[in-house]
């Protein structure tokens, strides 16, 4: 009998989630140095001066536990968006806050919607959960909420939404999004995942919408935009009874004093989410011709990465980018063999991707 056998079986069915591969671990592999990465949506711009002071200020206090509450965060955060501090819920980054309501609110006999092609961890949790999954099948690589609607059941418990969509990067108008939430059941609740929202040009604020819907949740991130994936910290906005309910089983301490401290310096600096996105609007154009000089499909984006379709096996094509210290992103396991998710990043290194690209696939590129 082997000890995994102990396990339960929802458990050992799940095939671990693959984050991006770090430099670190292709230095050692091949040897190579002058790596760059474009695999894990990061921001290219690194951590912005007022960050790295905050960072340095909570050092001085890291033999005392953080604030359990993140009372400054999220003071701050409900300050922004106009809410009561009691609305917000932190998390060790918003996959965090995603299980919490996973595990508050779904048993093994609900069933939970998602997209085909939807961000990978909504089906790890519901897996881990032992609940039921129901994907919807996309439209146009995006979310159909018509048919998400239409698998609504007695059952359904809870729906995902991203919104950009990850890996795919497509995105939905808000309208169709609050016409989605009038006419579903109040008992379903509806997760709003927006973190990559900072990149969108959308005028609509979605959280406006919480005071009507109590069963919608928006959740958010500091790790994209904000330039804080290593510090990992994310964020709920939802009703107070919502908020209530998963911080009974929010693990204490869930987020450090270097988080804390720098997602409250962070949220306040606009001129970096400024620069940000006019780094990424800049780098996604790059992306957009080059692609389109090359004669590569990819699906229009509204994150801060590009859906490539490369018309092989995208196993080999990340693999030969690798032979050139390029790391991008396979999405086999979403379902799409062909396809290689790139992360916008500098303008050399933007530049020196779809050059490995071209190589690659032996294209000529000017």
């Amino acid at each position: 009998m082997s000890i995994c056998d102990l396990a339960l079986p929802n458990i050992t069915a799940i095939q671990a989630y693959q984050p991006g591969k770090p430099i670190e671990e292709l230095e050692r592999e091949l040897g190579i140095s002058n790596i760059i990465k474009l695999a894990s949506n990061e921001n290219p711009l690194g951590p912005s001066p007022a960050v790295l002071s905050a960072i340095a200020e909570a050092s001085k206090h890291i033999c005392l536990y953080p604030d359990g509450n993140g009372f400054s965060l999220k003071n701050a955060l409900a300050q922004k968006h106009q809410l009561n501090i009691n609305q917000v819920t932190l998390g060790n980054g918003s996959n965090d806050v995603l299980e919490l309501l996973a595990r508050s609110f779904v048993s093994s006999s609900d069933e939970v919607i998602f997209s085909q092609f939807a961000f990978a961890v909504y089906a790890l949790l519901i897996q881990a959960i032992g609940a039921i999954p129901v994907i919807s099948p996309a439209l146009d690589y995006g979310h159909d909420l018509d048919a998400m609607k239409k698998l609504i059941t007695n059952k359904t418990k809870l729906i995902f939404i991203a919104n950009p969509n990850n890996p795919t990067g497509t995105v939905l108008a808000p309208e169709k999004i609050k016409v989605f939430m009038k006419s579903i059941p109040s008992k379903v609740i509806v997760v709003l995942d927006e973190a990559y929202t900072e990149y969108t040009t959308q005028t609509v604020n979605t959280i406006d919408w919480l005071d009507t819907y109590p069963n919608l949740v928006i959740t958010r991130t500091f790790s994209k935009a904000y330039g804080l994936a290593g510090l990992r910290v994310g964020y709920s906005l939802s009703h107070f009874d919502v908020a209530n309910i998963i911080n009974r089983i929010r693990q204490p301490f869930n987020v450090n004093s270097f988080a804390l401290a720098a997602a409250t310096v962070a949220l306040m600096d606009n001129d970096y989410i400024v620069k940000t996105k006019e780094l990424n609007d800049a780098g996604m154009q790059q992306f957009k011709l080059g692609l389109s000089n090359l004669g590569i499909d990819f699906i229009p984006s509204k994150g801060n990465f590009i859906c490539v379709n490369v018309a092989t096996d995208a196993g080999r094509v990340f693999e030969a980018l690798l032979q050139q210290g390029v790391i991008t992103r396979p999405i086999g396991s979403y379902g799409l063999p062909q396809h290689l998710r790139i992360s916008i990043g500098q303008t050399s290194e933007n530049e020196r991707c779809l050059n490995a690209l071209a190589t690659t696939l032996e294209l000529n590129y000017d």
